[in-house]
């Protein structure tokens, strides 16, 4: 029975080992790409776009009016290009922009 105990993981341990080498990264990423997005953003747009995720290259935006999607991919080029310049960890190298 003890030799069962020995070999079984804390739940904890695996917890801890998840969000120091996992999430904490991506979240920190994440964070860093939100502040220069902000940043890049015109005023107007950053009322209507919202950071949706980050998953395969591929920034997802959700936007709320077909009219602020197209100003979005309009300035979407420029955008991709300053997030890989600011931001080569994350490797973006699209955004998919959605209504929501």
């Amino acid at each position: 029975m003890s030799r069962r105990r020995d070999n079984a993981t804390k739940l904890s341990d695996t917890v801890k080992v998840l969000m120091e080498e996992i999430i904490s990264p991506r979240q920190s990423r994440f964070q860093e790409i939100l502040q220069l997005w902000n940043q890049l953003l015109p005023a107007e747009l950053q009322e209507h776009c919202k950071l949706g995720g980050i998953s395969g290259g591929q920034l997802k935006v959700l936007v709320d009016s077909p009219v602020y999607m197209h100003e979005l991919r309009l300035c979407s080029p420029l955008l991709i290009e300053e997030l890989q310049t600011h931001c080569p960890r994350a490797r973006i190298r699209k955004i998919k922009i959605t209504i929501g």
